[in-house]
């Protein structure tokens, strides 16, 4: 059969890419395979879509399409010449790895099933007027020059780390005041700092920057003066040269870029073209306190040791795309659990595989194809190859893949996981369990994350009266709190401490090794199980505020027990940080004493009666939006702080962070999407932290207006808790879907007997800020995730971890 007469048949599938085509010529969509690959990428040319030849023979079978563009990359070698002869003329060599590697492109269209192969040399050799050999080549020639959809998602993964040109930018007005400003000797106007100034561009006023998250850093002048005038745009002095600076909008809360900062600077007689930096620039001074924190990076990434390099199935890397190792962490941690890898990384053999095929046309915005693409990577038998610069290396001894895509899915819509800012890991897998749980719901199936979820009895008792209500509620974690003063080595704390204030002003003098307080784990489990007591708790017996006590036990035990150090807290000085405290976690943990027990034969339940609402004319409070920007900067969401102000009368800073960190677990829930509320109203009161039921509670009470039912559940703050879930509706937990939870189906429970296998551990003074890295117990042994860096642990620091990860024995 002629050329010719094979490609007939197959012309009515052909197409040619066009502007809204995404062509997958760089990265298979089921896989990670690139044409630098042994077997290349097969390009279905109706589609568009990337396969390697596994995946295209699948494809073939779903959809019928046949032809493919197989694109090849072989690796050759070209000597540097001109280097080569400036050597021989010094009387020196070229050495091996003077070389450089380049690639010939193997391009050729692939009939399936047989594979039948036509060279595109010979195709052009046909006389053009052959009408399917010139759409052919069209096509061909469409999918070589497109832009890879690989590349787009590059120019999407980067949207939270661009800076955009500000707003006020181009019509920004100048004051002609005569200011003049000197090329050195700059202090702030309001104090005696000489350092992190800002020049606003309206009217040239120097001021110094916002404190820093550990308290240092300026005195918030400039944030003051904005609030004064209004005027937008400041530049920082010192990080003025001729290519550009830091520029922030105050307005925009944000770094910016301002295309007439030239302009703009040349009115106060500044020339950019003059200037030399003499001060760190934003970015440097966030590396700079991530790495205040002394030798925990060091201990936790196990620096110093010479880490045996592991690759191969299940021990392949994640790169860091800016921010993301808190995603890497969690990832790595989800895909060595059974559970996981039946779903994601044996999914050929899952029943919903062929629907994936048959829709992976939407590869680029399905999350679970994408959670199926990645599982596939890290647990393939052959090694990765990415094609990507850094891993060309000869001497690599491991692999990683590049995520990207399924980054951008699982952060789209999110405040905070849709930027490449540093996140919470906590909350990251709180919310990626959510998606998951969608994903699967709309597949027909139930989430691999049930195993761990397991429900809890809080035993609330009315002091006054002594009657209890119990209300039960599912969660996917244990928090527990960290009691410093149950460390064992008080005294060498508070010398080490002692040694620490004493030279803090002398940046020359060496402190020594940290002395961070031990905290045995059995004082958390005791703190935790503990009765909490509640003031102005609105009893319905007594029908009046009354103190309460509150005790919380395990009504089921999951499969996999997730365990949350709260190392997070605030300082004395009002300020987020996080506690610097070594506990002693242990391999095997026996919970079942921790067993809820349930309505006793002896006590008397509470009635079931309603708070009162809160009068209709009683004035809502006057939110001070000052303070929410302040409340800002130390990393809660902009809903949270507000909502923290309205829960403490509008007080003030502190006493709303304080509030803040005293509801932290409500602020982990406040991360999570709320898309599946039909109820405006609802979503907007679960937008400040709330769940639906309290939501459903406070509209209830107020006759469903929005503005009174915000001021009502913020007046009955204290017994939000007694609030029952229905479980017929979807609970917080669920607060990223569109799935009613059932709180009793699904639940796994046995025996609260537990052994460690991974734990995931956070360097840095704040969740806003640092590096996650993970441990990981394979085959006995344990393993280092640190990004693109995979190695046998030496010494897993497990002393130090944030999040544990627990097996049922």
């Amino acid at each position: 059969m002629s050329i010719t007469d094979s490609l007939v048949p197959l012309l009515p599938k052909v197409r040619i890419p066009g502007i809204g085509d995404n062509v997958y010529k760089e990265e298979g969509c089921f896989s990670f395979d690139t044409p630098k690959c042994e077997d290349g990428l097969y390009v279905c040319m109706t589609t568009f879509l990337g396969f390697n030849r596994k995946f295209a023979q699948l494809y073939h079978e779903v959809t019928g399409n046949k032809l493919f563009l197989h694109m090849k990359q072989i690796k050759k070698e070209v000597r540097n010449l001109n280097f080569i002869f400036y050597l021989s003329i010094e009387g020196g060599f070229t050495p091996d790895n003077d070389n450089k590697v380049e690639y010939d492109d193997v391009n050729e269209l692939v009939i399936l099933p047989e594979y039948t192969v036509i060279n595109l040399e010979d195709i052009e050799d046909i006389p053009s007027v052959v009408s399917c050999i010139k759409l052919v080549l069209a096509s061909v020639s469409g999918i070589l020059s497109s832009t890879s959809a690989s590349k787009k998602e590059d120019e999407l993964s980067w949207d939270g780390e661009i800076r955009s040109v500000s707003k006020h930018a181009v019509g920004l007005k100048q004051l002609d005041n005569g200011v003049k400003i000197p090329p050195s000797g700059w202090k702030c106007s309001k104090c005696d700092l000489t350092k992190n100034l800002w020049l606003n561009l309206t009217d040239g006023e120097i001021s110094c920057g916002r404190r820093y998250f550990d308290g240092t850093g300026g005195n918030n002048h400039g944030i003051e003066h904005f609030k004064t005038t209004q005027y937008p745009l400041a530049v920082k002095l010192g990080t003025i040269t001729h290519s550009g600076a830091d520029v922030h909008s105050y307005d925009e809360d944000t770094m910016v870029e301002d295309p007439k900062l030239a302009q703009h600077l040349s009115h106060f007689g500044i020339n950019m073209m003059n200037m030399e930096k003499t001060e760190q620039t934003m970015t440097e001074l966030e590396i700079e306190l991530n790495e205040r924190v002394g030798n925990e990076w060091d201990i936790i990434q196990e620096s110093g040791k010479s880490l045996k390099p592991l690759r191969g199935p299940g021990l392949v890397g994640l790169d860091n795309m800016g921010n993301t190792c808190y995603m890497n962490s969690v990832m790595q941690v989800l895909y060595t659990i059974p559970e996981f890898q039946d779903r994601f990384v044996n999914f050929i053999f899952h029943p919903c595989f062929l629907f994936l095929l048959k829709r992976v046309s939407d590869a680029s915005s399905d999350f679970t194809i994408q959670l199926c693409k990645l599982g596939l990577a890290m647990y393939s038998p052959e090694i990765i190859q990415t094609g990507n610069s850094a891993h060309e290396n000869k001497e690599m001894t491991s692999c990683s893949v590049t995520p990207r895509t399924m980054k951008r899915i699982v952060g789209k819509g999110h405040v905070e996981f849709s930027t490449n800012r540093q996140q919470d890991a906590h909350e990251f897998l709180l919310h990626v369990l959510s998606v998951i749980e969608r994903g699967e719901h709309k597949n027909g199936g139930i989430s691999p994350g049930e195993i761990f979820r397991f429900m809890v009895e809080d035993r609330i008792e009315c002091q006054a009266s002594k009657q209890v209500r119990y209300t039960k509620r599912s969660d996917y974690a244990l928090a527990l709190p960290i009691p410093l003063e149950a460390a064992t080595n008080k005294a060498a704390v508070e010398e080490y401490q002692a040694v620490v204030e004493a030279n803090k002003k002398d940046v020359n003098v060496k402190i020594g090794q940290i002395v961070r307080p031990v905290v045995p784990f059995t004082a958390c489990i005791d703190s935790f199980a503990q009765d909490e007591l509640i003031q102005d708790f609105w009893s319905s017996a007594v029908k009046e505020k009354a103190e309460a006590k509150k005790r919380t036990r395990f009504v089921t035990f999951p499969d996999h027990l997730v365990v949350q150090m709260k190392k997070f807290t605030i300082g004395d000085d009002w300020t987020p940080k996080k506690l610097d405290v070594s506990v002693e976690m242990p391999d095997n943990l026996n919970l079942n004493e921790l067993r809820a027990s349930g309505l006793q034969k002896d006590e008397t339940l509470l009635p079931d009666i309603e708070p009162p609402p809160a009068p209709p004319s009683e004035p809502l409070i006057d939110i001070d939006e000052e303070a929410v920007v302040a409340i800002s900067q130390m990393g809660f969401p902009l809903s949270r702080c507000r909502a923290a102000l309205v829960a403490t009368g509008n007080m003030g800073v502190e006493p709303a962070v304080m509030w803040l960190m005293e509801n932290n677990s409500d602020a982990n829930e406040a991360s999570t999407e709320c898309n599946h509320a039909t109820d405006d109203n609802i979503s907007s009161i679960v937008a400040m932290g709330f769940t639906q039921e309290q939501a459903k509670k406070a509209l209830k009470a107020t006759n469903n207006n929005l503005e009174r039912a915000a001021d009502w559940i913020f007046s009955h703050i204290d017994e939000l808790d007694s609030i029952e879930v229905d479980s017929s509706e979807p609970t917080n937990q669920d607060a990223a879907g569109d799935v009613p939870m059932d709180t009793t189906n699904n639940l796994k429970d046995g025996s609260g007997n537990y052994e460690l296998y991974a734990f995931i551990s956070h360097m840095g003074s704040s969740t806003i800020c640092g590096h996650y890295v993970c441990h990981i117990k394979k085959d006995g042994r344990w393993v280092i995730f640190n990004d693109e860096k995979v190695a046998e642990s030496e010494q897993p620091p497990k002393d130090l971890g944030y999040m544990y990860f627990y097996k049922r024995v």
